[in-house]
């Protein structure tokens, strides 16, 4: 067990830690649950209570947003002791049925909602697009993500991301039916030995490309193949970067206008663990006729809206106001017509909200893809 013990604390650097507590200050869920990061760091150097502080059901309200990470003064990643912790449950098969069911899915299917890999490019029918042949060159490879293309309402999503690479003449191709889930919720759902088949077997594949670039639409996948592949060898980017290049280079004119009052929420995973705010601003910015306007906690403090970290297949036992409940209320104060997100996990949640608060008359949830679909001429 000594073992264990000092393999657990070396690889959360929990030594590391000097209990400021800023981890739990900014902890974005704190605010409806129990949930004390800190006090789960300082208590995992305990041998004696690992099995103890796993069976609590705290460490499922994590987010895995990284605001913990963002704050600490020491550079460490406090939620990856909670995704730790998990993982002792997981180890022991002693997960809820809605996360069991998930992760053998993905093993199984490749996707964690439990569809047949058979269907994974239904969404492509009528469009013109093309699927990559290994060894053959491509520019830019694109990878969807498991969520988009089984949910019907986000279809529209990545629909509108081959209208508009059409448009402005770009080189690209699908992956096609061997498209397999990137492995993010895997991770942080505590299935470490799956992630790692993920990671295994993703960039095998995905090296079997003669691809310049991979385009991710989901914040989630960008993260994992940009943070976790060490041995893939090609760039990987987020669709906000690509489609930021093709405006500013001119390629890609919008010529429609869309005259609403828009506020955009920063996506966890694609602003504060990967610092890309600029480019989803820029685009906005240029679709005729629309009004940006910013959430008072934006950008690096932009406030979670519980979408991560698995939360998708795990359920809160908290009664107190939703995250996304709370920033779809501070949307309405804005008077935003719409909502825009950059992450189909924000899209399903915050578009809940809306519903469940009433504000459907008032506001839109939409992905920036999807306005820029009616941004743009057919």
């Amino acid at each position: 067990m000594e073992t264990e013990l000092q393999s657990f604390i070396e690889k959360y650097d929990l030594l590391g830690c000097i209990q400021c507590g800023r981890c739990t200050g900014g902890c974005p869920v704190t605010v409806r649950t129990n949930l004390n990061v800190r006090r789960f760091v300082y208590d995992s150097l305990d041998e004696d209570i690992l099995e103890e502080l796993a069976n609590l059901p705290e460490i499922w309200d994590c987010t895995a947003c990284s605001t913990c990470a963002v704050r600490c003064p020491k550079g460490l990643k406090p939620l990856e002791v909670l995704i730790g912790l998990r993982g002792i449950l997981v180890e022991g098969g002693r997960v809820q049925p809605t996360v069991r069911d998930a992760l053998e899915s993905v093993f199984r299917e490749g996707n964690p909602w439990d569809k047949p890999r058979a269907a994974r490019c239904d969404w492509m029918k009528d469009l013109d697009v093309r699927i990559a042949e290994p060894g053959e060159a491509v520019e830019n490879l694109i990878f969807v993500c498991c969520t988009i293309v089984y949910d019907p309402k986000l279809q529209v999503i990545a629909q509108n991301l081959v209208r508009i690479l059409n448009k402005a003449g770009v080189d690209f191709a699908f992956i096609g039916e061997d498209e397999t889930c990137c492995g993010s919720e895997v991770h942080n759902l505590g299935e470490e030995g799956l992630f790692e088949m993920l990671v295994e077997d993703n960039t095998e594949l995905l090296n079997s490309f003669n691809a310049k670039r991979m385009v991710t639409i989901s914040p989630h996948c960008y993260t994992a193949f940009k943070n976790e592949h060490p041995d893939l060898k090609m760039e990987v980017v987020h669709y906000t970067q690509l489609v930021g290049e093709l405006l500013e280079d001119k390629k890609l004119e919008l010529t429609r206008e869309v005259p609403q009052r828009i506020v955009f929420h920063d996506p966890c995973f694609l602003g504060k663990q990967n610092h890309v705010f600029d480019e989803p601003r820029y685009i906005l910015g240029n679709i005729p006729g629309a009004e940006l306007v910013e959430f008072d906690r934006c950008r690096e403090r932009s406030l979670c809206c519980e979408g991560g970290g698995g939360k998708m297949w795990v359920e809160t036992e908290s009664t107190k106001e939703r995250l996304s409940d709370t920033r779809v209320k501070d949307a309405r104060a804005l008077e935003a017509g719409i909502l825009a997100v950059a992450c189909p996990f924000c899209e399903l949640t915050l578009d809940d909200s809306v519903k469940a608060k009433g504000f459907e008359e008032e506001m839109r949830v939409a992905e920036i893809l999807e306005i820029l679909g009616e941004a743009i001429e057919d």
